[in-house]
């Protein structure tokens, strides 16, 4: 077998896309199009969602006003019509799980690989308190078909930083050349393959699940 482990992003992979929510929320408002995820990459690691995906601030009131004071600072015009609790109101919306990537999941465990998630994701000041039951137990059943789970908001760490694949690889315990990354967002696989990962983007799910059957079959 020459790959053993698969890592899946989980938003925009095995759950809905927070930049497909993203996209609607700023089109709704008038805002130009990637006008967020180029705030995101501008404010760097000191922004305030690097900061959030790194855990170092809490999804809630603090991070909304941090959020709002970066959109403000880059442009007072779009802070007007602007609001990242709306925004991050509407990502959760589109959060849910999507069943053919479940299915591939248990798939590929019956297959024999080893199956990661590597996900930027934060924690919300919301699940420290009782959650609607349904969602919880969703999340805990999609939770367990993971091998490994490893997310920045816990390790400190976020991609496209090289370290947090290092960190995922030396947990699952495979060479880069022996896994197989699936991602919606492009610089987080360039630096996969720079490290010597099978990358794949998905774009569409049942395209991006036909690549890897390829690529696994190859």
């Amino acid at each position: 077998m020459k790959y053993r482990a698969v890592i899946f992003d989980l938003g925009g992979v095995v759950f809905g896309s927070p930049l497909h929510a993203i996209r609607r929320y700023e089109l709704a408002n008038g805002i130009e199009e990637n006008f967020v995820n180029r705030l995101v990459v501008s404010a760097g690691p000191a922004g305030s969602w690097q900061r959030m995906e790194r855990g170092e601030l809490v999804m809630g009131p603090g991070f909304f006003a941090a959020f709002d004071r970066d959109v403000r600072a880059a442009d007072p015009a779009v802070a007007e019509r602007f609001s990242a609790e709306a925004m991050m109101a509407a990502i959760a919306e589109e959060s849910g799980p999507r069943p053919q990537m479940i299915d591939a999941l248990r798939r590929l465990r019956a297959d024999g690989y080893t199956v990661a998630a590597l996900t930027n994701n934060w924690v919300s000041e919301k699940e420290r308190e009782p959650k609607d039951a349904e969602e919880a137990a969703m999340r805990t059943e999609v939770r367990a078909l993971f091998d490994h789970y490893i997310e920045s908001s816990v390790v400190g760490l976020r991609k496209p930083d090289p370290a947090i694949y290092e960190l995922a690889c030396g947990r699952i315990g495979v060479e880069f050349s022996e896994a197989v990354f699936l991602d919606d967002i492009g610089s987080n696989l360039k630096a996969a393959r720079a490290l010597g990962m099978t990358t794949i983007k998905v774009d569409d799910p049942d395209e991006a699940l036909a690549e890897l059957w390829r690529t696994l079959s190859g």
